[in-house]
């Protein structure tokens, strides 16, 4: 355990796939083996704890999306989610977010009650953000007042926010104007002005081209350097090393494997499933 906090569990959970390697549970189940050593070291290295779940679930309708998700998010970390479509990652950015409801109240925990920032405790931004058909500027100043900041701030904090992302002379442009990566951007900006102590973002550069791509890496690199917890969904693996701090893999609605980035890419004992998906060899199920 770190001064910081508890140290998160170590992920060895049933597997939904068969496959070689790793323990087997006492339901018969093959399991990854943490490294008690390696673990101390990531539990020392970590900052105090944001959010946790405790074997959350998420039902949407007659389908069960997310199935006893643990793991704990710490402040200043980089957790990036991969896996296969569908497996879950959108709906934990949503259930960690608050979006989206665990099916018990008790399964989620936010441990402050006052951002750390002076912001918000979350901000979201989405693979395809939505704009109203107004300005760049005044599609910020709309996210501040609908987050309560009174209006002798607003100019400032969207100028700031401009600024941070490198828009400030399209300021007047109708924001659906823009191009893709320049909406992306715009959408980090609309989330930074919010002061949010935990940043999700889904597949943020997923629809851009190579360049835009970089630059809005760049942006989420830097974001992060300025302390800003990081949950990040990618199909990516090169933009996970590139980004993360910790690396989450879910297949099925289930959290298969959670490391920090140069154990998950290098030197852990993963699931079979997990290794399977890492070669681009996962079979896909209905």
């Amino acid at each position: 355990m770190s001064a910081a906090g508890p140290c998160p569990e170590p992920i060895a959970q049933p597997l939904a796939r068969g496959g070689e390697g790793g323990r087997v549970n006492g339901a018969g189940s093959p399991t990854a083996t943490p490294d008690p050593m390696a673990l101390a070291g990531v539990c020392a290295s970590m900052g105090p704890p944001v959010l946790s779940l405790h074997a959350a679930g998420v039902t949407l309708g007659a389908t069960t999306a997310l199935t006893e998700v643990t793991l704990t998010l710490h402040r200043g970390e980089r957790l990036v989610l991969v896996g296969s479509n569908g497996a879950g990652k959108t709906t934990l950015l949503r259930l960690l977010h608050g979006v989206v409801r665990p099916q018990a109240a008790a399964q989620r925990q936010v441990h402050r009650s006052q951002p750390a920032r002076g912001g918000v405790l979350g901000a979201m931004v989405f693979q395809r953000p939505f704009f109203l058909r107004l300005s760049v500027r005044r599609n910020l100043r709309l996210a501040l007042w609908l987050h309560g900041v009174p209006r002798a701030g607003r100019e400032a904090q969207a100028r700031l926010a401009l600024q941070r992302v490198g828009l400030e002379v399209l300021a007047e442009r109708p924001a659906h104007t823009l191009s893709a990566g320049q909406q992306q951007r715009l959408a980090l900006a609309r989330a930074w002005a919010l002061r949010p102590e935990v940043l999700f973002l889904d597949e943020p550069t997923a629809s851009l081209d190579p360049a835009a791509k970089r630059e809005v890496e760049a942006l989420i690199d830097g974001i992060a350097r300025e302390g800003v917890t990081l949950v990040m969904s990618t199909h990516n693996l090169g933009q996970a090393k590139r980004l993360a701090s910790r690396v989450a893999h879910l297949e099925g609605g289930r959290l298969l494997a959670l490391e920090p980035v140069d154990r998950f890419f290098g030197a852990a004992v993963l699931p079979a499933p997990t290794r399977l998906f890492l070669k681009g060899e996962l079979p896909w199920t209905a």
